[in-house]
């Protein structure tokens, strides 16, 4: 069995507000550090049925970047979403319907003007 090994590292400030955010990945073509300026992780707990979280951003992550990385985040939870219901008729309407909420939360946040 192949494994595979993503690390992070984060340094913080005097207030633990993230400073830097850094990752790694055994699995990739450079395993050397990349930087982020912010993180969604969600991990599915099977025990408890629920998901955990961490959701970071450096205090110079500027906010039209955030919008456009919530903008994207939303829209690629969808693509996952799609892939992992194995073609659910139930769920392509779902994810219809969560694509054009992108598209408001886009042209409400000013989101597409910011893509040039």
């Amino acid at each position: 069995m192949k494994t595979a090994e993503i690390k992070l590292n984060i340094a913080l400030d005097e207030n633990n507000v993230p400073d830097t955010i850094n990752w790694s990945s055994t699995d990739g073509q450079n395993e050397e550090s990349l930087p982020a300026k912010a993180m969604f992780l969600a991990l599915w707990d099977a025990q408890y049925k629920n998901s955990m979280r961490i959701d970071l951003w450096t205090k110079d992550m500027p906010y039209d970047e955030m919008k456009r990385f919530f903008y994207e985040t939303l829209q690629t939870m969808g693509d996952s979403f799609l892939r992992a219901s194995g073609g659910d008729p139930m769920a392509e309407k779902v994810i219809g319907d969560l694509r054009d909420y992108c598209a408001h939360f886009a042209e409400k946040m000013e989101v597409l003007e910011q893509q040039g």
